[in-house]
């Protein structure tokens, strides 16, 4: 079997900077306008060795599935985006109704939980947009995104042959791919689930204090703002994950997962909000979108004839 490379794009680095570039740092706009000029100019890269074997890799990979599907594929792929869009929208639905209820009914905007993610998520929010250390984060980010894969691969019982990442991008080289192996990065916060089972351990061994499951939600706050951050910000560079399923597929079954695991966090720091509270939540919900639906459908139709 043909190995697969699974990879995500940034473009190659450009030159090296002045030693007073170095000392300053560009702003923020200037970093966006640079990391967009790296994922530009990436087929333009001068030719070498490495690159050669970049570009072989992808043309037996990247060109199966760009030009391989049929129309009868593609169709297929549409048709499924839109068939789970309307489950998106029913679940975002639910998820708001769900949080507001527990925010102001129940108070769960005064919990701990609650104000230690947060506080998480906005630190991270603060120095994606200051600019700070961005070449690490965003290599923490690459790493992240090709171990997902790794582990997926690894779940579903594929041989990886080759891997690397590095700020201009990552690659792993596989004798199988499916849609979640293709698409686990932009829905797994790996780091996220890594503070999640490192605090949990020491909580298991030690027990952890106050303070300790105070800093495990900052943490996980943190982690999780850091995975959709950088999701978002990948995600228009032609990621090839997202062309390997179809685009449109891809983003509705990415939307979807994150705000799956949206719920189960809700659902795990929130005492008043359950699995099964929500489960039901949902299918009310759906039932009275199905009804409307088919209210406004025969309302048109009765206007046609």
């Amino acid at each position: 079997m043909a190995a697969r490379r699974k990879q995500i794009r940034l473009g190659p680095r450009t030159g090296r900077k002045s030693t007073r570039n170095r000392r300053r740092g560009p702003g923020f706009s200037e970093a966006l306008a640079l990391a967009q000029a790296r994922a530009k100019a990436c087929a333009n890269r001068p030719a070498n060795r490495r690159w050669q074997k970049s570009i072989h890799a992808r043309t037996a990979t990247v060109d199966d599935f760009v030009d391989g599907p049929g129309l009868l594929m593609r169709m297929f792929r549409w048709v499924l985006g839109i068939v789970l869009f309307p489950l998106l929208m029913v679940t975002l639905w639910t998820f708001l109704d769900q949080f507001s209820d527990a925010t102001l009914r129940h108070a769960f905007w005064k919990s701990s939980a609650f104000w230690y993610f947060a506080t998480g998520g906005l630190m991270m929010l603060g120095w994606f947009y200051s600019g700070l250390l961005r070449d690490r984060f965003l290599f923490l980010y690459v790493l992240g995104h090709e171990l997902t894969h790794m582990f997926f691969i690894w779940l579903f019982r594929g041989r990886i042959s080759e891997w690397d990442v590095s700020v201009d991008g990552g690659y792993v080289t596989t004798d199988k791919s499916n849609i979640v192996i293709a698409l686990s990065p932009y829905f797994i916060p790996l780091w996220s689930a890594f503070a999640i089972l490192l605090f949990s351990g020491v909580d298991a061994a030690i027990g952890l204090p106050g303070a300790g499951r105070k800093a495990m939600f900052a943490a996980v706050g943190f982690f999780w703002a850091f995975h959709l951050i950088w999701t978002l910000w990948m995600i228009p560079r032609d990621q090839p994950d997202l062309r390997e399923n179809g685009t449109f597929l891809s983003l509705i079954i990415i939307g979807l997962a994150n705000l799956l695991v949206l719920v189960a966090m809700l659902c795990i720091a929130s005492p008043q909000t359950g699995f099964f509270e929500f489960a039901n939540q949902w299918v009310t919900n759906a039932a009275g979108a199905w009804d409307s639906s088919e209210r406004m459908l025969g309302e048109l139709l009765a206007e046609w004839r």
